[in-house]
């Protein structure tokens, strides 16, 4: 495999770190609205979907918090690899960053679905 260069993949891994970081905060900020629409409805079926927005944002908040980590891992891995490289990564690296794009990809449409869906439900009782 053919190397390449560090800067073109460690510009996409920051901001992804940035995204995810404000979508950790954007998290917080629902399950906040999730408390208080708690507090003012006590019905069996808001109960159920309250449960269910509340699971819904820990899984995403934990699937976040495992995909920075593996994003600061491999930023760490390729900056060991560049100092050997002279500023360039073996292609395998490649492999791994189509990996987190991929992954980062999904938990960007599932967190923008679940923050829709969970507007549109505490629309109705709020």
């Amino acid at each position: 495999m053919s190397d390449i260069s560090i800067q073109k993949i460690d510009h996409s891994y920051n901001e992804w770190l940035n995204s995810l970081d404000f979508y950790l905060q954007e998290i917080g900020i629902l399950k906040e609205r999730l408390t208080e629409i708690g507090g003012k409805n006590t019905s069996q079926d808001v109960s159920k979907e309250l449960e269910h927005y509340e699971n819904q944002f820990t899984v995403q908040r934990d699937n976040m918090e495992r995909l920075k980590h593996n994003i600061r891992s491999s930023i760490h891995n390729m900056s060991d690899e560049a100092k050997k490289g002279a500023g360039h990564v073996n292609g395998a690296f490649q492999d791994q960053f189509s990996q987190l794009k991929a992954l980062y990809e999904h938990e960007e449409t599932v967190v923008n679905e679940l923050r829709h869906n969970f507007n549109r439900f505490s629309a109705d009782w709020m």
